[in-house]
């Protein structure tokens, strides 16, 4: 073999692991594949060399990796709750009597009880990464404990108290707050969450310390279970004073508390919509009347009380109306938190949304409608049929709706008056309804029918004011007298708004804003009857008019009876039927008689009722027709419409499911922005779905929820988390140690961040739409309570297990985590105390969240302020401002 002597070789050596060899400097292997700053501190990373690499430009990769990461980890997380809500979904039927003896009603309540499945797979499920990252830091270190996964127990529990409790007492609308309904089970997980930290304290710092011996271990990992039996008994109640309501009952009628206030079926899609004014109606109403599942899929009875509801405004399809239908089935559902925190990782990836949409096209319908409202207020729009038939008389459209409680509504007090020829002068009201508080101003105009101006009356184009308060103003209108002979001839008044702009606002044309003036030959008072002696109306129509007339004279004032007759079609159930009087006042030949017709939606024959004109009064006489038939007729084949709204519902509802039934739309969501909802994706969806595409098209291999109940995704994605947090734990160990952060600074910062923003945005949404605060803030003591029993307590149990059996002792030092744990516990019971205040004192609202705006946001602040005191505080004691604690 060569030596270096006779090769003539000059070896010395250099810095570090380098060797200078004839003037000329060589690394060695080691140096370069692992002897670099922070290479040794990963177990997967870094994959390749990055020894050329300069630090800052490693800080920064790792960084972002970290970031997007957090993104990836969120994706399967979403998953990993889709199995769950699949597992936790499962159901029993339960059957109750009913009315109908041979049919008994079936009900299916949940097998799983919330408390249990809150706090074992739902907190397994928003807590996994933290609990992975534990586990898999102390096998990788060799059975050894390490800083990051505890750092992160602790951190993230900081953050979910502190932080999530604060967003949610502060994100609740003015005036509004919300109580925690499961106040027993809340007590339960509040001590036990107290209890684990104050365990962990005594552990390390009393009992065995710096070490965590076998019995230990046990203990905190049985206080798990012992955490979820409590909670369970509290939940049904088997001990303490029964609960004011009965929860079991509460099950079976889908989760409404009684004397709470409830929204009406379809009203808050279209107060969402923008198409009507929001109102309150009380959830036992809602209950009896308004129950829309059977079987977890929608009602047949209950869809034909929404659509009847639905159709009651203009303008809107069957697709529309199941889009509604769909969103509303979905909102009074009762909602987990693990549902609102698959809905706030989806908004943050640009993903499916879990929350009902409307779609644009129904949005701009809403607007269209408004728009619509505003061009009648021009009077374009308005007019009567007499105006739009006659041949020489402009078309203007149809009669428009009216909103008095926005506006003045100006119009006639008749849409017809008659007028001998002889008369001269004659005045003309014109009234003010709706709100009367401000000073408006209308024109007022003739126009030509068969009557000319100039030749047959004295032509009128003025501006008319109403001050404040007023509510008539009359005009007056001067005819002709041409001595000579002619028929009957008619000319109109027309009302229209001014053309600026200022004077048209708080002002809305009525529903008779135009008037028909007819020249007569004679003085008589006239006879009363109808147009015709039958209508035919659709049962769907509303309101059914019915034209009273006045003929062979029109002078003076007069009054006629009318009473409804019911025949096959029954008032009070067809329609709403009476009696009343019509008041023609002097020169006005027509009236109306409106009766509501009942739309039961019920394929049924067509049925008839008549109405009856009696006892006129003022010297008239009733005519020929004094009595009419007014028919009513469906509309449509019921049943082919219903079956098609039923089909459009469902899948509508199919769309909003937290879960995939097939691997085809499962990739089909990933593929697609917004789950491929293309017309509601907004450009921040394009952009999140840009960025988290890779993640969504590897997860969506994970088999579907649907395939064994969901528990082959549970484990399959469990696995993909844990790949993912392993990846985690060594891209935050890197990153902290390229920049000079110790461990347990970077797992109580970025890490508990990273892995609590989507709580975050979670608990918001649950705050501001649930009823009550148990998926807002209620649960995160339970989440806090078995980070603890799992995260640390079965790492620490295997790891004690396996030192055991070694004969050595399983180091935890206290360091930087018992002076965490021990300031995260008392300023958890400051927190839990404050949330407590709140409930009892009237200043706050009695309620944890919400209520007076100061007392409101006060609270908020002081819960920021405590973690921030928290982070600083650890911060510092990490790096010895407050002395090491050993």
């Amino acid at each position: 073999m060569a030596t270096n002597a006779s090769l003539d070789l000059d070896i010395q050596d250099g810095a570090g692991d380098s060797y200078i060899i004839n003037n000329n400097s060589y690394v060695s292997a080691k140096e370069v594949y692992g002897g670099y700053r922070c290479a040794d501190r990963g177990l997967l990373l870094p994959f390749i060399s990055e020894y050329t690499w300069p630090e800052e430009v490693r800080a920064l990769l790792y960084l972002v990796g970290l970031l997007y990461c957090f993104l990836g980890v969120a994706i399967i997380a979403d998953i990993f709750m889709g199995s769950i809500e699949k597992i936790t979904s499962k159901t029993r039927k339960v059957y109750l009597t009913s009315e109908k003896e041979d049919e008994p009603e079936v009900i299916e309540v949940r097998i799983w009880s919330d408390a249990v499945a809150n706090l074992t797979l739902m907190a397994l499920g928003s807590s996994a990464p933290e609990i992975l990252l534990s586990i898999i830091e102390v096998i990788g270190n060799g059975f050894n404990s390490g800083e990051l996964g505890p750092g992160t127990i602790v951190g993230s529990a900081a953050f979910n108290l502190f932080v999530i409790s604060a967003v949610c007492v502060i994100s609740i609308p003015e005036g509004e707050t919300r109580r925690i309904k499961d106040i027993k089970v809340f007590a339960v997980t509040a001590v036990f969450s107290i209890v684990a930290y104050l365990w962990l304290l005594i552990m390390l710092v009393s009992v065995s310390v710096n070490e965590v011996e076998v019995w230990e271990a046990v203990v905190t990992f049985l206080l798990f279970p012992s955490l979820v039996i409590l909670a369970w008994l509290a939940e049904k109640n088997f001990c303490g004073v029964p609960n004011k309501t009965d929860t079991s009952k509460q099950i079976e009628l889908g989760n409404f508390q009684p004397a709470m206030e409830a929204e009406a079926p379809c009203e808050c899609c279209l107060v969402w919509m923008g198409v009507k004014e929001p109102r309150r109606v009380t959830a036992d109403k809602f209950l009896k009347e308004r129950q829309y599942f059977r079987d977890g899929r929608l009602d047949r009875d209950g869809l034909v009380a929404f659509i009847k509801e639905v159709k009651n405004y203009p303008g809107l399809t069957d697709e529309d109306a199941a889009v509604l239908a769909a969103s509303k089935l979905v909102e009074s559902q009762s909602h987990s938190r693990m549902w609102y925190r698959v809905g706030a990782v989806r908004s943050m990836t640009g993903g499916r949304k879990t929350q009902p949409q409307l779609s644009y096209k129904l949005k701009e319908r809403s607007k269209d409608r408004m728009k619509t409202l505003i061009m009648l207020e021009d009077g374009t729009n308005q007019v009567y049929s007499a105006m739009n038939e006659h041949p020489e008389a402009p078309t203007v459209g149809e009669v428009p709706k009216v909103m008095p409680h926005k506006n003045a509504i100006i119009d006639f007090h008749a849409a017809t008056a008659a007028v001998m020829e002889n008369i001269g002068k004659f005045p003309v009201a014109i009234c003010r309804s709706g709100k009367l508080d401000s000073r408006v101003s209308i024109r007022v105009e003739t126009i030509d029918g068969t009557a000319t101006e100039g030749q047959d009356y004295i032509p009128i184009n003025e501006v008319i004011t109403f001050e404040s308060g007023e509510t008539e103003k009359i005009i007056e209108v001067e005819i002709i007298n041409d001595n000579q002979w002619e028929p009957d001839e008619e000319f109109f008044l027309k009302l229209s708004l001014l053309v600026d702009s200022e004077k048209r606002k708080g002002v809305q044309l009525g529903r008779i804003s135009i008037m028909e003036i007819t020249i007569l030959n004679d003085d008589e008072p006239g006879m009363v009857m109808f147009q015709k002696r039958g209508f035919l109306v659709k049962e769907s129509i509303g309101n059914a008019v019915i034209p009273v007339v006045r003929k062979n004279g029109a002078d003076g004032e007069i009054t006629v009876k009318w009473r409804t007759i019911d025949k096959s079609a029954v008032s009070g159930r067809d329609f709403e039927g009476g009696e009343g009087i019509l008041i023609f006042k002097h020169t006005e030949i027509e009236q109306n008689i409106e009766i509501p017709i009942i739309d039961d939606m019920t394929p049924e024959k067509d049925e008839h009722f008549e109405i009856e004109l009696y006892n006129p009064e003022g010297g008239a006489k009733l005519g020929q027709i004094s009595r009419t038939a007014v028919t009513i007729t469906n509309d449509d084949d019921f049943n082919n419409v219903l079956s098609n709204m039923m089909m459009m519902t469902n899948a509508n509802l199919d769309a909003l499911q937290v879960h995939h039934d097939t691997y085809v739309s499962q990739i089909k969501d990933a593929l697609n922005v917004n789950g491929g909802d293309i017309e509601n994706a907004t450009g921040m969806d394009y952009v999140l779905h840009f960025l988290t595409f890779g993640w969504k098209i590897i997860f969506s291999l994970v088999p579907p929820p649907s395939i064994l109940g969901g528990w082959l995704c549970f484990f399959v994605s469990l696995g993909a988390i844990g790949v993912l947090t392993a990846i985690i734990g060594d891209l935050a160990s890197i990153f902290g140690c390229l920049v000079g952060l110790e461990d347990s600074v970077t797992a109580i910062t970025f890490v508990a961040l990273g892995t609590s923003l989507p709580d975050t945005f979670a608990s918001k949404t649950a705050a501001v739409q649930e009823k009550f605060a148990d998926n807002a803030v209620g649960n995160v003591t339970g989440s806090n309570s078995v980070n603890v029993f799992l995260g640390l307590g079965l790492p620490w149990l295997i790891a004690s297990i396996y030192h055991a059996v070694k004969g050595t002792p399983f180091v935890v030092k206290a360091g930087s985590l018992g002076f965490s744990v021990g300031l995260f516990t008392g300023l958890c019971v400051v927190t839990i105390g404050l949330l407590m205040c709140r409930r009892v004192f009237g200043v706050f609202g009695k309620a944890e969240l919400g209520g007076p705006t100061i007392p409101k946001y006060i609270s908020g602040f002081a819960m920021i302020c405590l973690w921030l005191i928290y982070v600083l505080c650890a911060s510092f004691q990490a790096y010895g401002h407050f002395g090491k604690v050993k």
